[in-house]
């Protein structure tokens, strides 16, 4: 009996090591950081185990493996009396004692705590903090020469240098990511919380954001030859409503600058002698880069080509703030983009409209691919041409009937969900 109580505990204690091991290394330290600025006391004991990582590992490791030296012995002494009255080979013997003592092991100590603990690393660490430090400090001699000589070792042998345990890690943007998941899952003012995580991601990964994803495109840039008359000037203003207009020589592939309304009081004699440089740049540079760019040269307008040296589109310092903040709306914004619901499954919608709101404001669950970003992009890719008016598409459950088309582009579709596909 008193060998079952130290099997019991032991792989009680084992599995309490390897679950902590594995809480500490999946949770979130820049939750344990705030906690503590909050003066949280617990949230003070787990900082010293963040600044010091490699001992907090090495006592999880020094516990596990005591645990289970004592849990092995318990167990041979506990089994070989019953096992030598069935079997007379040694070999078969400790084979066995070995296969029950492991699979008892890997499960009770190392698969169930270890996935029970990862579930909710941060929680489990607050828990369990003061049993961990009483261990932290009981092993802590133990644990300092084991980290010395790991530390010897590894500068001799491999010439790599420690730190002794020290870590001056910063908090990188996935502890940032999940400690806004977890704010999500306990607030609950969800309709004003939603729109803060979403601004919140978006910064997160405004550095991966290229410009193609947030240009205007070429075939909605509003231009001028060089050589029209300033008459033909104001009245493209008139028209549009812009402030600023592109200046071309010959071709829209060869923009040379742009003309701002400020430019007409002027009363300029020509277009040439008005014109603003604006920066070019490639549809693959990082949003974050032009925008840089854009604070340190007080530009608010830049060119994008495209890898032949074409014009791509123009993006402005709006347009690169809405991949944080969200729409922004503006002289350049189109309001009259028609999104009409007509039942649960039956809409008629622009085809400029962006996939990714769609999907977020009516669940539709179109396919995202780099190759679009609209939804008559997503229907191009399929069909590779310019549909006729009133021609029907299916691609997989989404059928789309062409309502408005124009030679270069699709204005407007009904689409319906094909729900007993």
């Amino acid at each position: 009996m008193d060998y079952l109580i130290w099997i019991l505990i032991t792989v009680i204690l084992s599995a309490f090591f390897s679950g902590m091991e594995i809480a500490f290394v999946t949770s979130n330290k820049l939750r344990i950081e705030i906690d503590k600025k909050k003066g949280y006391v617990i949230s003070s004991f787990l900082s010293v185990f963040t600044k010091h990582p490699s001992h907090y590992i090495a006592t999880m490791l020094i516990g596990n493996n005591v645990a289970l030296v004592i849990y092995g012995l318990a167990m041979a002494e506990l089994m070989e009396p019953q096992l030598e009255q069935i079997f007379t080979n040694d070999g078969t013997i400790l084979l066995i004692k070995t296969l029950v003592s492991t699979i008892i092991i890997l499960i009770f100590s190392e698969f169930l705590p270890k996935t029970i603990f990862r579930v909710n690393p941060n929680k489990l660490l607050r828990a369990f903090a003061f049993p961990v430090m009483f261990f932290y400090m009981i092993f802590y001699p133990i644990t300092r020469i084991s980290t010395g000589i790991s530390a010897v070792v590894l500068r001799i042998i491999f010439g790599i240098k420690s730190k002794d345990g020290n870590s001056d890690k910063a908090f990188d943007r996935f502890d940032l990511n999940d400690l806004i998941g977890e704010q999500a899952e306990e607030d609950q003012s969800q309709q004003e919380l939603e729109k803060d995580v979403k601004i919140f991601r978006n910064v997160l990964d405004f550095s991966n954001i290229k410009l193609k994803e947030c240009i205007v495109p070429r075939n909605e840039i509003v231009a001028v030859e060089v050589n029209e008359s300033i008459e033909t000037v104001i009245k493209k203003f008139n028209e549009t409503g812009l402030s600023r207009l592109l200046v071309y020589e010959e071709s829209i592939d060869n923009i040379i600058g742009y003309v701002h309304t400020i430019d007409m009081f002027k009363k300029p004699g020509g277009i040439k002698s008005i014109v603003h440089t604006l920066p070019i740049a490639p549809e693959t540079m990082p949003a974050n880069k032009l925008l840089a760019s854009f604070t340190a040269k007080n530009k608010s307008i830049a060119l994008v080509v495209d890898e032949f040296g074409g014009t791509a589109g123009i993006v402005t310092l709006e347009d690169i703030i809405e991949e944080i903040f969200g729409e922004i709306e503006d002289e350049h914004d189109k309001t009259d983009l028609k999104e009409k619901q007509l039942s649960e499954d039956h809409y008629i919608l622009s085809g400029r409209h962006e996939i990714d709101y769609l999907n977020e404001k009516f669940n539709l669950h179109l396919p995202v691919d780099e190759s679009y970003e609209t939804l008559a992009g997503f229907i191009l890719n399929h069909t590779e041409d310019i549909p006729d008016i009133n021609k029907i598409i299916t691609i997989n459950i989404y059928r789309f009937q062409i309502l408005k088309a124009s030679g270069s582009r699709i204005e407007e579709v009904d689409l319906k969900i094909l729900t007993d596909k």
